[in-house]
Order: C-alpha cells, then sequence, then structure tokens
C-alpha cells in the first residue's frame, strides 16, 4: 500500500504534465517568444477589484463568511465607485514605471466589470451602470501599458 500511493502520485504529475503540452501544444521556442515582453517589461500592476470591494474585508468574504446571496446582493445592489478613475491609475502606473497592467474581470462570486450577454450579474446592471473594464482597457492602453 506505500509504494502504491508515490505510484499513483507520480502517474497523475505525468498525465498532468504530458496534458498540458498536448493542450497548449507549445514548444520551448513558441513558449519563450510567448514570455519574452513579460520578461523584458517585468514591472507591471495586478488589480483585483470588484463588488465585494464594498465588504471592506477580503475578495472571498461571500464563500469564507457563507454569505446567502440574499445577504450578499447589497454590495451588487450598491455597486457604484465613485472613485473609480483608471484614467488616473494608469497614468500613476506609467510615471512609476509599469510596462503593463492585469485585472480581475469576472470574479469567482460571477460579478463581471464587463458586459456580457451571458449574465445579468455585471457593472452594467448596478448603480455603476458601465463598463467598468472597458474604460479600464481604454485608460490603459491610452497610456501605451499593455493589458
Amino acid at each position: 500500500m506505500k509504494i502504491i500511493l508515490p505510484i499513483l502520485l507520480a502517474l497523475l504529475i505525468c498525465q498532468s504534465s504530458f496534458a498540458q503540452k498536448k493542450i497548449w501544444n507549445e514548444t520551448e521556442e513558441a513558449k519563450a517568444k510567448r514570455l519574452e515582453w513579460w520578461q523584458n517589461d517585468r514591472f507591471g500592476m495586478f488589480i483585483h477589484w470588484g463588488s465585494y470591494a464594498l465588504a471592506g474585508r477580503h475578495e472571498w468574504v461571500k464563500k469564507r463568511e457563507r454569505i446567502p446571496d440574499e445577504e450578499y446582493q447589497k454590495y451588487f445592489d450598491n455597486f457604484n465607485p465613485d472613485l473609480y478613475n483608471p484614467a488616473e491609475w494608469a497614468k500613476m502606473a506609467k510615471k512609476a514605471g509599469m510596462k503593463y497592467a492585469v485585472i480581475t474581470s469576472k470574479h469567482h462570486e460571477g460579478f463581471t466589470l464587463f458586459d456580457s450577454k451571458f449574465t445579468d450579474y455585471k457593472a452594467t446592471n448596478t448603480p455603476y451602470g458601465k463598463d467598468a473594464l472597458k474604460e479600464w482597457v481604454d485608460a490603459f492602453k491610452a497610456e501605451g501599458l499593455k493589458i
């Protein structure tokens, strides 16, 4: 029995590695080319933001605190980020020397910062009423930052 577990673990790792290569079908040269910009640019920003920010605690607030949908709805109903200024964020990022930015466009609880035909749980249906992601993309591109 003690030998079976390591063998199963080894098989799982090999299968995962094989599946990844098969899915991506990516050579080492292609991978190097794909990552070249990142290795060159290095300094960037990761923004993790959404309706959960209204709770003022952490991004996993709904799951970790086991908040029911009915109670969590207040964050959606009140999502109206009055201090959201992606143009200012982009200018500060560029001034700091950043070359790229990443943003959470849809969080695990399903809330999207963009307009989507696949869900009503989106920023365009909140009091904010706009596609927050589009504003962000446009602002960062205008500053010449990769997104």
